[in-house]
């Protein structure tokens, strides 16, 4: 997932953001609302996790800016950190458009699988395992498999290659721009070049299609998970 985090606090933002890349993630993180409105009107990510006690423009403000008609983030799933336990802020964060709510101090598993549990719903899932075909993957405890006859072939997958089955699982069959990927491997602080994308495309086929799935390449756009015996579209 390519998350963006909200929260003035560098320390508390510093901790967040390395146990959600350590979990696999690309964080990308800003320290205001006025900032992360800038951010969201030409940048796409997965989920946002906004503190509400940001200066100036807080985040039940900022929730309530990100969820206008007019926002390329209108459906992008929210979860609000706050250090506010009364009722009150909870209702309102939930009815301004957060999908979620965390309260301080929180524990980095428990967050990471709220942020598994919005992109599920946002992507109309039920289950914290993806599937195309024979091949699985276990989003709670990361692992990738493939399932033949009754028995479960595991699948290694490196970090970035695992990131890039994810996409594609999260959105087969309709195909995944390479762009798209590009945005889910790597965050502002990071350099990662398009051809990068190619090399874990290629070293993904190599693992899966000894299973029957295909990654196809769509030339001047992306790559599309197909079973190796369906007709071509």
């Amino acid at each position: 997932m390519r998350l963006l985090l909200v929260e003035d606090d560098v320390m508390l933002a510093s901790g967040i953001k390395l146990g959600l890349t350590g979990a696999g993630h690309a964080v990308d993180w800003v320290g205001s609302g006025e900032r992360a409105e800038e951010v969201l009107r030409t940048e796409s990510f997965d989920a946002a996790i906004i503190d509400i006690g940001l200066p100036h423009m807080d985040g039940l403000e900022l929730t309530r800016r990100l969820r206008r008609p007019d926002m390329a983030s209108s459906n992008m799933p929210v979860l609000i950190l706050t250090a506010r336990d009364a009722l009150q802020d909870r209702v309102q964060g939930l009815d301004l458009g957060a999908d979620d709510y965390m309260v301080k101090p929180f524990e980095l598993p428990e967050l990471l699988a709220r942020l598994r549990a919005l992109l599920r719903r946002s992507q109309a899932a039920t289950s914290a395992v993806l599937s195309f075909g024979p091949i699985e993957l276990d989003t709670a405890n990361r692992q990738a498999s493939a399932v033949k006859d009754g028995q479960r072939i595991p699948i290694d997958l490196g970090p970035r290659e695992w990131t890039v089955m994810e996409y594609l699982l999260m959105h087969a069959p309709k195909p995944a721009s390479k762009e798209k990927l590009l945005q889910a491997l790597t965050g502002w602080d990071k350099e990662i070049t398009p051809n990068a994308v190619e090399v874990y495309v290629s070293r993904l086929r190599g693992k899966i299609e000894a299973h029957g799935v295909a990654l196809r390449s769509i030339r001047g756009f992306g790559y599309r998970l197909e079973l190796q015996d369906a007709p071509a579209p």
